[in-house]
């Protein structure tokens, strides 16, 4: 019996001390489970069926492949991803592409993530432009597009709404006052976008830097 300790006594009566070796790191706290880390390959097959999805703008389909189905990020996280893709110019899905693929694969998965975003819609424009430099003069044709985007601003609409609810939700929060203010100030009274831009990014981040 290796367990037990030698010079033991092994009469009845007599205490019997057992080598158990135990980890107390482990007993007291649960293995944290790894996080979800894309391949290339599933960088460029998310993206490129996010971009196949999103007739009308590819974000809602974006985060509905990223946080719902995959679960690459969390609500908040995309969020934050989103929101620096807003400051960068150009498009904000391109830029949240290249954000995301660098995230987890570097400069390859930026690439990789930009090219399943833009390689499949691009064939499709062009086969497009081609149909409707022949046909586009049909009144058919202009209500079926008038449809589309009627859908289109739908979607927007509800993945705005999606992304709105955790931040008004939350208590004692200054986001919801300054998304009221760029709403106010773009939509309402027409002051330009970088303008509404450059006035509350520094008052939005004083407030979450004094909250903290």
């Amino acid at each position: 019996m290796s367990g037990i300790r030698a010079g033991a006594d092994l009469r009845p009566g007599h205490l019997v001390l057992l080598r158990a070796p135990c980890n107390l790191a482990a007993m007291s706290s649960p293995a944290a489970p790894s996080p979800v880390q894309p391949s290339l390959l599933e960088l460029f097959r998310a993206f490129a069926i996010v971009s196949l999805s999103g007739f009308g703008g590819a974000l809602p389909w974006a985060r509905r492949m990223i946080v719902e189905r995959k679960r690459w990020m969390t609500a908040e996280e995309f969020a934050e991803a989103f929101a620096l893709s807003q400051f960068l110019p150009g498009p904000n899905v391109i830029n949240f592409s290249v954000v995301f693929g660098a995230r987890f694969g570097g400069a390859p998965g930026a690439a990789v993530a930009l090219a399943g975003l833009l390689g499949p819609p691009l064939i499709i424009v062009l086969v497009l432009a081609m149909l409707y430099a022949r046909f586009g003069d049909l009144e058919m044709l202009s209500r079926i597009l008038a449809g589309m985007t009627a859908a289109a601003v739908g979607l927007l609409i509800a993945m705005v709404g999606k992304m709105a609810a955790p931040i008004f939700l939350r208590r004692w929060n200054s986001a919801p006052l300054v998304a009221i203010a760029a709403f106010i100030g773009v939509a309402i009274l027409g002051w330009p976008l970088p303008y509404v831009f450059l006035g509350l990014a520094p008052i939005s981040i004083a407030l979450a830097w004094f909250k903290r």
